[in-house]
């Protein structure tokens, strides 16, 4: 039975990987903004088997007073074994590159907040020398494109402090896993339109577990993004500027 924090535990993602480790008989703890999905989640989840479910409210662009707040939540918890973290906006790239405002608080949402809930629990992790930290990145940050790149930056950046992270927590035993997922069918996307390329939640859910069981560093979710990614990282600039990605 694992100690379990989730962050963003109302994300199609989060919910669907929750959903698994209820089945486990693991103790969860759900963190995200609105309390009142949060209980119908956490409800479902004791149905499917969880030993145990907390929820609190939770809102990750506001970092003040967050040591006591985290640290109140590992107590409930009875300690810690995973923390994943899978909070973050999809913003709108044109309204960002209108607005310095909306440009920064994406940024905040996706990349500095994740930073802050990281620098706290490496050092809990660090200190009991196990135990295993998941954090979903995405496969816009391996390359800047037009269409997204405020998102595709932020992701750029949690995906190099996570790199950062698992060098420094190698020595201490502890997993960091970098969740690089493709296009998923979620709320956040209901707007765009679906092909082969898109991937459900309970998909992305079963990759997740599996990486995490696994040890693995970082996983591509479904696995064929890393092959996607690598030939867009290789493209040379000359061509992949004429192109509309």
């Amino acid at each position: 039975m694992k100690k379990i924090l989730i962050i963003g535990a109302t994300s199609a993602i989060a919910e669907a990987t929750a959903r698994i480790f209820a089945l486990r008989g693991d103790n969860l703890f759900l963190l995200a903004r609105d309390q009142e999905r949060l209980s119908v989640i956490a409800n479902d989840l004791k149905v499917r088997g969880a030993n145990d479910v907390h929820t609190w409210a939770y809102n990750a662009s506001g970092q003040h007073d967050n040591e006591t707040f985290f640290a109140n939540a590992i107590e409930q918890l009875g300690g810690i074994d995973i923390l994943f973290v899978a909070h973050g906006i999809l913003p709108d790239q044109k309204s960002c590159e209108a607005s310095v405002e909306h440009t920064l608080n994406a940024f905040e949402i996706n990349a500095t907040s994740v930073f802050a809930i990281l620098t706290y629990f490496a050092n809990i992790f660090e200190a009991q020398n196990h135990g295993s930290i998941a954090v979903i990145s995405s496969v816009a940050g391996d390359r800047g494109r037009q269409s997204n790149y405020v998102y595709g930056a932020a992701k750029g950046a949690v995906s190099i402090f996570l790199q950062g992270l698992r060098h420094r927590l190698a020595k201490s035993g502890v997993q960091v896993l970098t969740i690089k997922p493709g296009f998923v069918d979620t709320p956040m996307t209901a707007s765009f339109s679906k092909g082969a390329l898109w991937a459900k939640p309970e998909q992305i859910a079963r990759l997740i577990v599996r990486a995490l069981d696994r040890k693995k560093s970082v996983v591509y979710t479904p696995w064929f993004w890393g092959g996607i990614m690598l030939i867009i990282r290789l493209v040379p600039d000359w061509i992949f500027h004429k192109t509309r990605l």
